[in-house]
């Protein structure tokens, strides 16, 4: 099981972005899909996750209403669109397969991260 994200970048605030998060050794409906972050020097946090079959998602509150997770099942890949971006969402994003609400490390798959700088 494999994951890796694309789509990184620096932006203005205000701007969208959507990352990608391609799943190879599983189809992206049987395996949950979480987003994490995580800015230097701060903790990193589970941004949000799309649970198995169902689709169901849920969101870090800070994000509630500004980003989108979906799946693409016949592309076996999954997006986090970020729209009105600020300078608090700079961070290195990383996509990783596994239950829905497991800690970093119950994952059963991390990708490397991808950097998004959002500056003026």
């Amino acid at each position: 099981l494999e994951v890796v994200e694309s789509g990184g970048g620096l932006v203005q605030p205000g701007s969208s972005l959507r990352l990608s998060c391609k799943v190879s050794g599983a189809t992206v409906d049987f395996v949950g899909i979480t987003w994490f972050r995580q800015a230097p020097g701060k903790e990193r946090e589970t941004i949000s996750c799309i649970n198995t079959a169902e689709g169901s998602v849920t969101y870090l509150d800070s994000v509630q209403g500004r980003f989108i997770t979906s799946r693409d099942v016949a592309k076996n890949t999954a997006y986090l669109q970020m729209n009105s971006l600020s300078l608090a969402d700079t961070a290195t994003y990383t996509c990783t397969a596994g239950a829905c609400g497991d800690s970093w490390w119950g994952m059963d798959a991390w990708g490397k991260g991808t950097l998004v700088t959002v500056s003026s």
